[in-house]
């Protein structure tokens, strides 16, 4: 089943075809078409149709303030109700693959599609450097967990979502647009303040 957190932001194709439909029939219906008879469909019927339709898309527009990414065109998006408060060009992730030659392990580098919620809000974050780090920088991965921590890398403010994936800032700005990262979401300095001042710990997420 697919959830109301994917359907939601297909609600302009669902309008745009609504919308196709219609004209097709009011073509029909003055006679420039020629369509048999039998499959004529009554004005009134459709304009039921689309009242009923237009309820249903409403009924699934999440209430209150949340964020919609889509990865395809590395868009986020802040949103209340049907207002856009912020439209922001990000980055996210490659879908590459990285295997380690020596364990055995691998790393699909995505970024997680589904509803999720803000977690947690850090100000001035840190990196915790994961194993795959020291991998792929062909480095020995280390013993001491102090030289995992690296600073000024994910900019002023981050926003957890689970599992180690966070909505941050980046220090490759020139990438914006492309589908670069290890799975978290890159947004600009500016974009990123307004985002950490407006959402709030429980915030929806939607990535598709």
């Amino acid at each position: 089943m697919i959830k109301k957190a994917i359907l939601f932001p297909l609600v302009g194709l669902l309008l745009f075809l609504l919308g196709v439909e219609l004209t097709a029939s009011l073509l029909t219906t003055n006679g420039r078409s020629e369509a048999s008879p039998e499959k004529v469909v009554p004005l009134h019927v459709l304009m039921e149709k689309n009242r009923i339709l237009r309820k249903k898309i409403t009924d699934l527009a999440p209430r209150g303030v949340y964020i919609v990414i889509d990865t395809g065109r590395n868009l986020l998006y802040l949103r209340e109700g049907n207002r856009t408060l912020l439209q922001a060009v990000i980055s996210s992730g490659s879908g590459s693959i990285l295997r380690d030659p020596e364990g055995g392990r691998q790393w699909v580098f995505d970024t997680p599609r589904g509803e999720f919620e803000v977690k947690a809000k850090v100000t001035g974050p840190k990196w915790i450097k994961p194993d795959w780090a020291f991998i792929e920088e062909g480095e020995k991965i280390p013993k001491d967990w102090k030289q995992r921590v690296e600073e000024g890398v994910l900019g002023d403010y981050a926003l957890g979502f689970g599992n180690g994936y966070f909505i941050h800032g980046t220090l490759y700005k020139r990438l914006l647009g492309r589908n670069v990262t290890h799975g978290c979401i890159r947004v600009g300095d500016e974009e990123l303040s307004t985002l950490f001042k407006i959402a709030r710990v429980g915030t929806k997420i939607y990535i598709f």
